[in-house]
């Protein structure tokens, strides 16, 4: 079975893009260049964001929540959630996803899975000390 996949990052106020902040476009980029890296075709991922906040203002979107239910109407009966604006377990991760957003996508008649997190493998390890080491 061919899940989409919604790739994630936590949603900002809009007034923060509207100041020419680039972190949407930033965000909608990296997805895009990991889909492509991973060989996911444009029409087997979107991107959404999440973990929107109680601030006054609206807050960039689309919300995960509206993503699922495009994709039910679409027919899909599963979702892949990739939250690639987060890198370890914390709870716009253990909450948001793995409770908040699984039980939205089981009311909607949809199963959700996500990726594990990277948290503290020697892989990130490895790879955030190449990254300092390239600084010197």
């Amino acid at each position: 079975m061919k899940l989409p996949i919604i790739f994630t990052a936590h949603s900002v106020p809009e007034r923060t893009i509207a100041e020419g902040d680039p972190y949407e476009t930033q965000a909608k980029e990296t997805a895009a260049l990991v889909a492509k890296e991973a060989g996911i075709a444009g029409g087997d991922w979107t991107f959404a964001f999440q973990s929107q906040g109680m601030s006054g203002g609206a807050w960039i979107g689309p919300t995960v929540e509206d993503t699922i239910r495009n994709l039910k109407a679409k027919g899909h009966g599963g979702v892949f959630l990739q939250p690639i604006g987060f890198l370890c377990d914390h709870v716009e991760v253990l909450y948001d996803i793995d409770i908040a957003f699984k039980k939205f996508a089981e009311i909607e008649g949809l199963r959700l899975w996500r990726a594990e997190s990277l948290n503290g493998s020697w892989i990130l390890t490895e790879a955030l000390a190449e990254l300092v080491r390239g600084r010197n």
